[in-house]
């Protein structure tokens, strides 16, 4: 399964990379706007360099309606839906999210939205993984687990990056360094990263020049640098939600309609800083290579900061992980310009504190200090920075911890009320089986379902277990299923109607001898829903 997950998660990568070109292409006239200064699109060229006041108003229209009609979890930044799904949904995601989150983020990336690639890709290849999951039916563990399959996958593909993936699905979807997890994990990488190699070639993302810190004097400037990115990426989320909250005051229309409106405000933004136009890596690029002046830079930080925050406050879809590398490059660059001036001798080259500055901006933002480590040695393959990297990124997280109790993720969750990380409740070692109930007579499998109907009807059986010949646990029907398989039965004569066993679904469900501590999760996914509790030796239904 994890194979199949990573393969699914590469093509989609591919297909989803595919999709950003062409429709930047197709709305800006260039293959990265970001880099061509104040150029007219060559479909529109009568309107000069004002077309990037449409340009954003079109994608609206597009992928708003998309997005509040299909999938409104489509909206945003991704990741935070995949950390709810795995901590508090049991690994379920809509499957519809994957095609519609690949088109929303992929106009939103192309009509000038200033977000990342890698929120998408996360959640694309998570909707395929629990997908998958669903029609496999595997427990909820192993659900979970694929959902960090297809998000290790979907960033090893688009990044050609598959440590970065591997670490990037533990640290922060599943939160679990467990064995079996992290075996399975880097199976769905390395798969979808041979396929991400395949169709883009044995080349990083971005394309970075070689760095060397050559003065045990530079570690206490990268430090320093550490300190500052950490806040820096406190204030990156700050600022996000800030703007989020404004947008949501003023805007008072339909919520389909709410991308384009909105785009007019990005477009003006655009139209002063073409350099915020998408994801934004040849900017970076430049700004690594030493390409801008420090004043400049400090300007492409703040716009970046602004820019994404509106895209993101306007209903665009796309991630935050480039944004904050992109900020983290600037901060980086114009740190090392000033270093360089007032330590000509000592400081070394700008172009080092861009790279320690991506990875610790990102460290603090996110708190994945081993994403943040892997991902830029990955990128650059020179081991001399990974000391004053892990140096600068620890620094990064130990700031942004004393200054927000929430990272750039969580507090999207916390807003709606919802804590992933408050630590479960304690039942003074209770066990599941001190607190079940005697469970309904089950249904064996090859019962008709009009037999089933009449036990549905009774009082209390709103849910049945349905058992094998053998009385394993095949799953659960209720009448909403059994009325839909009916009513599809009577339009097909030639087929005979279907048997309870063949229409069960095996719902989320928990062993007798499970902690109550870890049953509260699988309860607290399906409120109202009973959860079949089984042995845990032969899998029969006890309680």
């Amino acid at each position: 399964m994890a194979l199949l997950v990573g393969a699914g998660a590469g093509l989609g990568s591919v297909a989803f990379r595919w999709l950003i070109t062409t429709f930047t292409h197709l709305l800006s006239g260039h293959a990265d706007y970001a880099d061509a200064g104040h150029a007219a699109n060559g479909h529109v060229p009568w309107l000069g360099p004002y077309f990037v006041l449409l340009a954003p108003v079109v994608g609206g229209l597009l992928y708003g309606p998309l997005v509040d009609r299909f999938a409104k979890e489509a909206r945003g930044h991704g990741v935070p839906e995949v950390m709810l799904a795995v901590a508090k949904r049991g690994g379920r995601i809509n499957p519809q999210v994957s095609v519609v989150k690949a088109l929303a983020s992929a106009l939103c990336i192309g009509s000038g939205g200033s977000v990342g690639r890698e929120g998408p890709i996360v959640q694309i290849g998570s909707a395929l993984g629990s997908t998958a999951g669903r029609l496999a039916r595997v427990s909820e563990h192993r659900m979970r687990l694929l959902v960090a399959c297809g998000a290790a996958g979907g960033i090893a593909a688009t990044f050609n990056a598959p440590l970065a993936g591997v670490f990037f699905a533990m640290e922060l979807i599943l939160r679990d360094f467990a064995v079996e997890a992290f075996a399975a994990v880097v199976l769905s990488s390395v798969t979808a990263g041979v396929i991400g190699r395949a169709a883009f070639g044995n080349t990083p993302f971005l394309v970075l020049p070689p760095f060397h810190v050559d003065h045990v004097a530079q570690f206490p400037l990268f430090a320093l640098l550490g300190g500052l990115a950490g806040a820096a990426g406190v204030g990156f989320t700050r600022i996000l939600y800030l703007v989020e909250d404004a947008c949501d005051w003023a805007w008072r229309g339909p919520e389909w309609l709410r991308p384009a409106v909105g785009g007019l405000l990005l477009g003006v933004l655009l139209l002063a800083l073409p350099e915020m136009y998408g994801v934004g890596y040849p900017v970076l690029e430049k700004a690594v290579h030493g390409g801008y002046l420090p004043a400049f830079l400090l300007l492409l930080l703040i716009g970046k900061v602004f820019a994404t925050s509106l895209t993101i406050g306007i209903g665009g879809s796309g991630g935050v992980f480039a944004p904050s590398l992109f900020i983290g490059a600037m901060l980086g660059a114009a740190y090392g310009n000033a270093a360089h001036q007032l330590l000509p001798g000592t400081a070394g080259t700008t172009g080092a504190y861009a790279l320690v500055g991506m990875g610790a901006v990102f460290a603090g933002a996110s708190r994945a200090p081993i994403t943040a480590t892997v991902i830029l040695f990955e990128l650059t393959g020179e081991y001399t920075i990974i000391l004053p990297l892990m140096l600068a990124v620890v620094l990064a997280t130990v700031t942004s911890r004393l200054l927000s109790r929430d990272t750039i993720y969580t507090l999207k969750l916390r807003r709606r009320g919802i804590d992933i990380t408050a630590p479960a409740p304690q039942f003074g070692g209770k066990h599941v089986s001190a607190v079940m109930e005697n469970p309904p007579d089950p249904l064996p499998a090859a019962t008709e379902l009009t037999d089933a109907v009449e036990r549905l009807h009774m009082p209390g059986n709103g849910v049945l277990p349905v058992v094998s010949a053998s009385g394993r646990f095949l799953g659960t029907i209720d009448a909403c299923q059994v009325t839909q398989a009916l009513a599809d039965g009577a339009d097909d004569d030639l087929e005979p109607p279907p048997t309870a066993g063949q229409i069960a679904v095996l719902t989320a469900h928990v062993t007798a001898d499970m902690p109550l501590s870890a049953a509260v999760a699988v309860l607290a996914s399906t409120p109202g829903t009973p959860v079949p509790v089984l042995d845990p030796g032969d899998h029969h239904l006890v309680g």
